[in-house]
This record gives C-alpha cells, structure tokens and sequence, in this order.
C-alpha cells in the first residue's frame, strides 16, 4: 500500500465521488438560476463573474499544446527531475501557460485587464501626494462620498493602492508592464507552496502535488488578477515561516520569521480576507513544532499595518466602513441561499474540480491522525487548513460572488491534497483540469 494514498480502493471510491460532488455542484450553480430565473446579481453567468463569448485567438494552440505535453509527461518529469530543476521546470511551465492562456485574447489578455476602469491602475497614475491619499483614503470609501473610490480601490485596503502606485512611479504603471509582471509573479506560487511543503520533510508529495499546483483552471484569473499579486505575497510569507521553524539558529529564525511577518502583514493590507491567512500560519507552525518564530512573525507583521495607520489608514477602522459599503451596494442584492453554495461551485471551477478530490481524501485521513507519515501529515494539515480558511470566509458572507479572484490566495493551499490521488487517477485529474481551463478560458469572457 503507497502510505501517501492509503487503502487504494477507498482512494478511488473518494477521488470519484469528489470530482463528481465538484462537477455537480457546478452545474447545480449553473442551471437552478437558469430554469427558475432567479437573479443573483451576477454579470453573466452564474456561479462565475463572466459572459458567454466563444472565440479563438493567438494562445489557443500553444495553450493546447502545452495541456497535450503536460499531460504526457508532467507526473513523469515531476517525480524523476533533481529538485532544482523541478523548481526551474514548474516556473517556465507554469509562466507559459499562464501566458497563453491569456493570450487567447490575444495581447490585450494581458496588457488591458489592469487598465479597466475598476482596477487599481488608472487611479494609481492620477496619485501625486501619496500621504493625502492615505489620509483621505477612508473617508472616500462610501458609496455616497462625492468622490468616491472605484469599486477594487474601495474593496481593498489602500496597501493594493500604494503597490500599484509604487509600480507606476518605477515605470511599471502600464497595463502590459504590470500584467506581466503580475503573471510573472504569480508563476512562483507553486514554488513556495512545494518549498513549504518539502522544509517539511514531505518532498515526495511536492512532487505529486506539482502538476496541479502548476496547471489548472485558476490560471484564467491568476495570468491578469491583482488578487494574484496577493496570493504570491502570502504564499511566500508562510513558506519563509516555515523556513524559520526548521533555522539551525535564533538568529536565523528571527529573520526567516520577520521576513514573513512582513510579507503576510502587507499582505492584510492588499485584501481584508488575507487576514484569514493567520489559520495557514498556525498551521505551518503547528507542522513546525516550534512557536519560536510567533513572537518575530507578529511583530514584523504589525509594522506595515502601523506605518499605514500612522500615515492615516487604520485597517481596523477601515474595514466597518467597507461593510457598510458592501452592504449598501451589490451584497444586498446577491441572495445568500445561493450564494453560500454558489461560491464553493465557483470555487470549484477556479481550483479545479479535482479540488473536490483533494479535500475528500485529505478529510478521510484524519481518523488515522495517529499512524500518519509527516508526508501525510503535511498534506492533510494544510489542506484542511486552506479548506477551514475558505469556509470562514464563504460563512461570513462577504464573500459573495467573484470568489474565483477573490480566493486565488487559498487554492494553492486546498490543491496540496492532490498529492494523495491514487497513481492511476494522476493523469485523468490532470486531463480534467486542463481541459476545464480551456474550455472556461474559450467560452467565457472574463473581466479579470
């Protein structure tokens, strides 16, 4: 018996009926309002924040050919390549399908999607005195201020604001320069979750989980999403936390634990959800057995969120303002009896169906906490992690909708349980993924 799969037919059995709860699931979303004509306060159509538009473009070959080639060799190379290699491959894999994916709509698939007038882009090149900014940024919040924010720049702390501005006065502030240093960032994600993951003691899982962590339907949003920025922030947060709980001194850990701190207190700046991020921290200590680097971590995260606040942002009394915002505007109308259930369906076409699989087999695990292998452990204890992190977040309800972006912080982390399938599930999953990342990306037109 493989220990990271366990008893093969029950693997199976789960594997099966997760991909299938998954698939069902979606198409639950997808025809109830259909048949009944029940608005849910969505552009296009539901459960995804996109409209019905089949087309061909300049990707659409390679992105295929890259999904044929992966397909018959990506499991193979993940477990047979030396580790450095393996990083190199799963970044240049990972970046070209990124790419071509979002060159199905040919260069404005990259260079137009963070220009749109909601993005963060066109606001950031009108800022010439950022302290008034800062000062004036939570006032400008409410839907009734006479100068009040575009939608992304009143959805997110000012952080999201302040980096964009930051690109623009480097000379990174046009939609193709940030687009593609957004995609070329959110191509190192995999490598920080299969660091974390192998600092662990649990490499033969990184590699299992790589084809997943590399591919999948979540590169239609990750290629041209700010929430990709911030998902490249927090991944590599946690995988230098768990670099800090594994330091050979105190000195190194302190600074493997304030260089995290840094990176995940930023990261509550880009987006209020991050702050849930704090559960997959506790994880990754948990996983270290050593609490060393919490007090290092916290305090390092706390000096962005202070410099901003004594700069005139206070998260704290940002975000109330935010939920009266949100409550004023689309949330109101967008029911929750759909909702609660329509975001994990979006969820699953933006993780993947095979996310269904992933939890499944991890969830089986637990009663079997005693004799796990740290390789299990490992998966099992971020998986659920990413898994209890998007239920908090799918719960509080402020998160309706849009959660394909939204939540691209956490499917990496709910991915990792790819590396319990059983051996012969490896290449269909696979097939699944890819052939639902290209069939989104042609069918649908997404803003983002």
């Amino acid at each position: 018996m493989d220990d990271l799969v366990g008893p093969t037919r029950r693997a199976h059995r789960i594997t099966w009926v997760g991909i299938t709860a998954a698939a069902l699931l979606v198409a639950a979303s997808v025809l109830i309002p259909l048949w009944t004509g029940w608005d849910v306060a969505v552009k296009g159509g539901p459960p995804l924040h996109g409209f019905w538009d089949p087309r061909f473009g300049p990707g659409s070959a390679p992105a295929i050919a890259i999904a044929v080639l992966a397909l018959v060799g990506a499991a193979p190379l993940a477990m047979r390549l030396r580790w450095g290699w393996l990083l190199l491959a799963a970044y240049l894999t990972g970046a070209a399908w990124l790419a071509m994916l979002a060159l199905v709509d040919g260069f404005d698939g990259i260079a137009a999607v963070l220009d749109a007038d909601i993005e963060y882009l066109p606001t950031a090149r009108e800022v010439t005195d950022l302290g008034a900014t800062l000062e004036e940024f939570i006032e400008r919040i409410p839907r009734d201020h006479p100068d009040n924010w575009r939608v992304h720049i009143a959805g997110h702390p000012a952080g999201a604001l302040v980096l964009f501005v930051g690109l623009v006065r480097i000379g990174l502030g046009s939609g193709a320069a940030a687009g593609w240093l957004v995609l070329g960032l959110a191509a190192t994600i995999p490598l920080a979750v299969m660091l974390t993951m192998r600092r662990f003691g649990a490499e033969l899982a990184a590699r299992r989980a790589a084809p997943f962590l590399v591919l999948g339907p979540s590169a239609i949003w990750m290629a041209v999403s700010g929430d990709a920025l911030f998902a490249a922030f927090t991944a590599w947060g946690l995988c230098l936390l768990a670099y800090a709980t594994r330091a050979a001194s105190h000195a190194a850990t302190a600074a493997w634990a304030i260089g995290a701190g840094l990176l995940l207190g930023y990261g509550v700046l880009l987006s209020y959800g991050l702050v849930l991020m704090g559960l997959l921290a506790v994880a990754v200590l948990v996983l270290g057995r050593d609490w060393r680097p919490l007090p290092w971590a916290v305090g390092a995260a706390l000096v962005p969120v202070l410099v901003f606040a004594a700069a005139g942002f206070a998260w704290w009394e940002a975000y109330p303002v935010l939920v009266d915002r949100y409550w004023d505007g689309i949330a109101s109308r967008r029911p929750a009896s759909y909702w609660i259930w329509g975001d994990l369906a979006a969820l699953a076409c933006s993780a993947g169906l095979v996310a269904g699989a992933s939890v499944g087999l991890t969830a089986a695990r637990v009663r079997e906490w005693r004799s796990w292998s740290r390789p299990v452990e490992v998966v099992v204890v971020l998986t659920l992690a990413a898994a209890a992190t998007l239920l908090v977040a799918d719960l509080s309800q402020m998160s309706k909708a849009e959660v394909e972006r939204i939540w691209l912080p956490f499917v990496p982390w709910l991915l990792v349980g790819t590396a319990l399938l059983p051996r012969a599930w490896v290449r269909p999953a696979l097939a699944i993924q890819l052939a639902l990342a290209i069939t989104l990306q042609h069918l649908y037109f997404f803003q983002w």
